[in-house]
């Protein structure tokens, strides 16, 4: 199973001073958001004179503050965000399968991307409703992350056309899928090993069976414009936090583990596709297994 929440300080002062950094930095960072999203609604006057430009504009915003975002994690909270596995190229175009514990994982992703220069290439498909939200919603919407309503039937055109203008604009991105599908609880890992043993698939202990029509339909249709699929594993150390404990700086080091696999080397049609990522769910699970017993992710 993976480790429990993280608990709060048993210092109640510390527990003071977290409260504290969290509603300083959450106010900052969410003004400065939604003054972007000012900016990003301006810019659509640039659209009107250069697509191009505008498309520049909101990803050199998403850069700005996703940087803000974990340049206040790295020198003021001093999070580590310690990387082992295979070496991540600079600027390649990538497709980002990670495992999916809570909203945090995605500010350690933030980490990952900014020092290989890809922050404000980052697109992750989403809820749909998240798209009406202000701030973090309407920001994805400017800079064209996939709103799902989770709903094949509903999606598979809409993806379509996203990935369509993703390979005519040559847009640069690294694509975040948290293929699970949702975040990882105790109940959940039941309800997928129920779901392995009846598809006479091998139970995992410490992720969820993933959802693969949506990772096919995307590795087929971008395969022209990515140079590889990230399997990226997080292993928190102490428990697994909340994004409010991450803002309150409750966390301190982070261990991520990277395989990346060319997209050459990738298999082709649903089925084989759908193998491969299964394939790579139960190596995940391994490298999980040994990350909760020994503290530190396999060498190899």
């Amino acid at each position: 199973m993976p480790l429990p929440p993280l608990k709060a300080p048993a210092s109640l002062l510390k527990r003071f001073a977290g409260s504290v950094r969290g509603f300083a930095a959450s106010l900052l960072l969410f003004s400065t958001l939604i003054a972007f999203n000012l900016l990003q609604t301006a810019s659509l006057l640039i659209k009107l004179v250069s697509p191009r430009a505008f498309k520049r504009a909101n990803r050199e915003m998403a850069d700005i503050w996703w940087g803000w975002c974990d340049k206040v994690s790295e020198h003021i909270y001093k999070i580590d965000v310690n990387v082992s596995g295979d070496e991540v190229p600079w600027r390649e175009n990538a497709l980002v399968v990670c495992n999916h514990q809570e909203m945090a994982d995605i500010t350690v992703l933030f980490r990952l991307a900014r020092h290989r220069g890809r922050l404000g290439d980052l697109k992750f498909f989403v809820k749909d409703i998240l798209k009406y939200v202000p701030g973090v919603g309407w920001g994805m919407l400017f800079i064209d992350c996939p709103f799902i309503k989770r709903n094949w039937t509903a999606d598979r055109e809409y993806l379509a056309r996203v990935f369509k203008k993703i390979l005519d604009n040559r847009i640069p991105l690294w694509l975040v899928s948290f293929v699970e599908g949702t975040r990882i609880r105790p109940h959940k890992i039941e309800r997928s090993r129920a779901f392995a043993e009846a598809e006479g698939l091998k139970p995992l202990e410490h992720v969820l069976i993933p959802r693969t029509k949506g990772f096919c339909a995307t590795v087929e249709s971008l395969r022209s414009h990515l140079d590889a699929v990230y399997d990226v594993s997080i292993g928190y150390v102490e428990g697994v936090p909340t994004l409010w404990q991450w803002i309150k700086g409750y966390v301190k080091r982070v261990n991520v583990h990277v395989r990346r696999y060319a997209i050459a080397s990738l298999p082709s049609g649903e089925a084989d596709l759908s193998a491969w990522l299964l394939r790579r769910f139960e190596e995940k699970d391994g490298i999980l297994d040994h990350y909760y017993r020994n503290g530190e992710f396999p060498a190899a």
